[in-house]
């Protein structure tokens, strides 16, 4: 081309003319903000020069960044930044785009991931434990519909339970330990379909609502811990009833009262289970011999009476490792629980057993036995009621499993 001004505009426009199929280079100014006059980026796929800057903006919020980690935050390689991870989302195997975000440990500080978080269309994995971000979960997650672990443990998110994770349905993990979030949690979390459930340490409050339904339905879920709230009210009955896959849960350090349900007893596939530092009362349900694969049970710390039931010392002692009921007011312990004392698997320290050392005084359990009606149970017959396998006992040979009554001291 012999005309130097027609040489120019040919030059201009193959350079900034962006590629606008879906695949291939994009082109984008370096800060991806003003649209000023800087070096142009080339994006391998359209999804990526999306992201770009969403990624610059919440860049320039960060406040905190102890391991440099945005540092690598440049250039069009988004792939290659640390804390993203790229993949082919399941519309368009051809295509390539960040499917994953692991800040776990970075100690970034932001004061929100509004913004962020559900502006990644094609996100299946946000995880950003220990780090110190602030605010609210942004509502418009939910329509990341890719989205099934979710991870913003350990930092300083305030504000109710993140509605908007209810319905959905892709989500299996979800924990939010370690934050600030307060008042009561929706019901259908618990009948959602998700494996891991951890809500512990924060300042959840009111009673756990009992799992929508008939009563009939299980869930999925493995793993529950609502430790270390300010639960109060009575364990809900639905809750065990319905979570048979349940491997471990956790209702410790909370202000839940009344007595154990018997329905414990269909917790069948948890290894652990752990309800201490409460204010549960009344005696252990038979049921908990239906547990045959626990190895690690915590009723410490309660106000639990009675005797310790032979048939649990009895059913469950190949498996058991750990059974501590400390800081309680049993009064009674038979051959096959002693049996679990002398291997060190059983803890009665602190309780009113007679003539066994390191029990209460006897002013302080004669002070607790003088108020029946306060810490007795509506229903005691409940706690005689097991359905498991060892059902086919008969009433009467059943009563040698059952709890002895034993005196007040």
């Amino acid at each position: 081309m012999k005309n130097p001004l027609l040489l120019a505009l040919f030059l201009v426009g193959t350079v900034a003319l962006p590629d606008r199929s879906s695949r291939g280079t994009q082109e984008l100014t370096n800060d991806g903000l003003t649209g000023t006059s800087q070096a142009i980026l080339s994006f391998f796929d359209q999804r990526l020069a999306v992201v770009y800057p969403v990624i610059q903006r919440f860049k320039s919020l960060i406040t905190l960044d102890p391991y440099n980690v945005t540092k690598t935050w440049i250039g069009s390689d988004i792939c290659s930044y640390r804390g993203f991870h790229c993949d082919n989302p399941p519309d368009n195997t051809t295509a390539v785009t960040v499917a994953s975000i692991d800040f776990n440990g970075f100690q970034l500080s932001a004061p929100s991931i509004e913004g962020f978080i559900d502006q990644f269309p094609d996100l299946a994995l946000f995880h950003v434990n220990s780090n110190n971000f602030g605010g609210t979960v942004p509502s418009k997650i939910v329509n990341l519909r890719y989205l099934y672990e979710l991870d913003i443990s350990n930092n300083r998110f305030t504000g109710q339970f993140p509605t908007a994770v209810v319905g959905m349905s892709g989500l299996t993990f979800l924990d939010i330990r370690f934050n600030s979030f307060s008042g009561s949690i929706p019901p259908q979390i618990l009948g959602q379909n998700l494996e891991v459930l951890f809500i512990n340490d924060n300042g959840f409050t009111a009673s756990l609502p009992e799992i929508p339904g008939d009563g009939t339905s299980t869930t999925h879920i493995l793993f529950l811990t609502f430790a270390n709230n300010k639960f109060n009210g009575p364990l809900p009955r639905s809750i065990l009833r319905s979570m048979s896959t349940l491997t471990e849960v956790l209702f410790l350090n909370n202000d839940f009262t009344g007595c154990i349900p018997h329905e414990i007893g269909f917790l069948t596939g948890a290894s652990v289970i752990d309800i201490g530092g409460n204010k549960l009362t009344g005696p252990l349900p038979l049921s908990l011999m239906c547990l045959e694969k626990v190895e690690q049970v915590n009723f410490a710390g309660n106000l639990l009476f009675g005797a310790i039931p032979e048939a649990v010392c009895m059913l469950l002692r190949d498996n058991l490792v750990n059974l501590s009921l400390s800081n309680n007011y049993f009064t009674h312990v038979g051959p096959w629980c002693r049996g679990l004392l002398d291997r060190g698997v059983l803890d009665v320290s602190n309780n009113c057993i007679p003539f066994f050392p390191g029990q209460r005084s006897m002013q302080e359990c004669a002070e607790f036995f003088v108020k029946p009606k306060k810490y007795y149970c509506p229903h005691m017959w409940f706690h005689s009621f097991f359905s498991c396998r060892y059902s086919h006992i008969s009433s009467s040979s059943s009563s040698a499993f059952m709890p002895m009554v034993a005196p007040s001291p």
